[in-house]
Parts: C-alpha cells; structure tokens; sequence
C-alpha cells in the first residue's frame, strides 16, 4: 500500500535457507504465484510497477516478486524473528514489516533491502498488521488493546528507535487471549480496523484512539485478517472463512456496503491481499496444515 495522508496462531518462527520462487506459469499474471519452500508467508503489500513483497513467518524475511512473470527472490533475508503485515511506503521507497510476538517494527530500503531502522515495542503482544502515513506508522497489537505509533517527521524522516509511543483504543472490546485487532488502512483522516474475533469493522480517530462500529449492512467479517483498501472498495480477508468480503466505504466512513464476496479452490487459510496491476493478490498462509508448499492466488477485484 502507499502512503495516504492521515487525510493465528504463529508457528516457531524458525530461519529457513530461501531459495527463489520459480515462474508459476508462462503465461502472464500467473493465476498462481509460488514462494519459497517452508516460506510461511502471512502478510503482502503492492510495491511499484508490478512488485509484490511477502513477509515470511520462518524467520522474518520478505520475497519480492514481479506478479506479470511470478518470479521473484529473497529481498530480505531470514534473520532469526517474524514478519506479520507489510506496507509499502512509496514515497521514501520504504518497507515497513510489522514483526509478530518479536514486538519489533522493521523497516527497510525496498530497492536493496537494506534494514534503515528497527523499532521496538514493550510491553508486546503480537504486532500484526500496519500503515503508513504521511505523520506516523501505525500498528495492531492483536494481544493489547491499543495501536503501537511510529512517529515520521517531515518528508517522512524516521524518527529514532525510542520515540515511539502506544495510542489506548476504546470502543472496542478485546478478548484476552484471542487475536482482536488485527488488519488495518487509513482513509480519508481515519483508520480502519477489523477485529478478528468479534467480527467487526471499526473507524479509529488517530488522534485519540476512539474506535467506532462500521456498519457492514449484515455481512459479517468474523475471522477478518488482512484488509486492503483502493479508493472507496474495502477488501477483508477472512482466513478460516477461505474468502474475501468486498464493501463499498459509505459517508463518514460509518457504512459498508456489501458488494459480494471473492472466492477460489485455489485459497488455503488467506490472511492478507494486495491489489497490483488490476488484480487482488491472496496470501494463503495455511495454518494448521502440515506443508512446506505456499502460494499467492490471483483473484478479481470484483465480485
């Protein structure tokens, strides 16, 4: 995802050797995009042109690819932690990789792949998913009931690693023990949250961490993870559920109609999803499946 103005279960994250994905097919914008062996993909963001980054449980690195050919490589390398959700920050040509229960923020050069920075959270629970702004970066705490805040100065100058600080989220009401907050946008001077495990969608204020129930005219998103955003179409994936609910944003961001939802025999527990040159791209992080196979799914994206 670009800059907008601010106008489940983890497996042991362990180092794996990566090797490059081959082409998934000949033809262009392969239907499906195959990662690494043992990658443990969870989170995806759309870089420029027709780039594609994967973040990987096993170790925290990131896979770039071009979705035209389905090839791609190891940008980041594994480095011993996690990567959870990834945002693309087109401006500075940086990425920013959330980092699980390693309670740290990484973000990197998305040309080299070289770390600029880590930022680091305590307490933690489990950093999921996050965004960038033209003011801050953004994080869910799936475990703790506010957003971690990453500062930007600027121009989007980094801040240093101990100006970070925690936004208390009231409105929504966390479970203890289970994954809430989780996938998270921002849009016209709000963020959009999903909570995994009440099922719902809600407007943050980010200046106060005041969250508000979006209606979503009946459709649920229960098990709602990774959700992208362009332009005023709201795209929440619901991992267990092997779809992904599509809403048109309403005024005030305080409605969201249903449009339909995407779905394919080719989705294994998705948790996030880009959109890149015309397509929704599904990261199938298959938990609870014994497997080293892994894949991004190609899907419209329109109902």
């Amino acid at each position: 995802m670009t800059r907008r103005p601010i106008t489940l279960v983890l497996a042991a994250a362990l180092a794996i050797t990566a090797v490059a994905a081959p082409a998934a097919a000949a033809s262009p914008f392969p239907s499906r995009i195959t990662l690494p062996t043992g990658w443990m993909p969870e989170g995806i963001t759309a870089g420029s042109g027709n780039t594609i980054y994967v973040g990987s449980l096993a170790g925290g690195g990131v896979w770039a690819g071009d979705v035209r050919t389905g090839a791609g490589d190891v940008l980041v390398p594994a480095w011993g932690g996690a990567a959870t959700g990834v945002d693309f920050d087109e401006v500075s040509n940086r990425l920013w990789v959330a980092g699980g229960p390693t309670g740290t923020v990484r973000v990197y050069d998305a040309s080299s792949g070289d770390l600029l920075r880590q930022y680091t959270f305590a307490p933690a629970g489990f950093l999921n998913d996050l965004v960038v702004t033209d003011d801050a970066v953004y994080v869910t705490d799936s475990f703790n009931a506010w957003l971690d805040v990453i500062p930007l100065g600027a121009g989007g100058t980094l801040s240093e690693v101990g100006d970070v600080t925690m936004l208390p989220l009231t409105g929504i009401d966390f479970e203890a023990g289970q994954f809430n907050a989780n996938g998270i946008v921002a849009t016209r001077g709000w963020l959009l949250v999903v909570d995994s495990f009440t099922g719902g969608l809600f407007r943050v204020d980010p200046s106060t961490g005041l969250a508000t129930a979006v209606s979503t005219g009946g459709a649920s998103v229960a098990n709602g993870d990774g959700i992208e955003l362009r332009g005023g179409t709201l795209y929440v994936v619901r991992n267990a559920n092997q779809l992904v609910e599509v809403f048109r944003l309403g005024p005030g961001l305080m409605s969201a109609l249903p449009l339909g939802e995407l779905t394919s025999p080719d989705l294994s527990v998705p948790t996030t999803a880009a959109v890149q040159a015309g397509r929704l791209w599904v990261v199938n992080a298959r938990f609870g499946i014994p497997t080293t196979d892994y894949w991004v799914s190609q899907l419209s994206i329109a109902p």
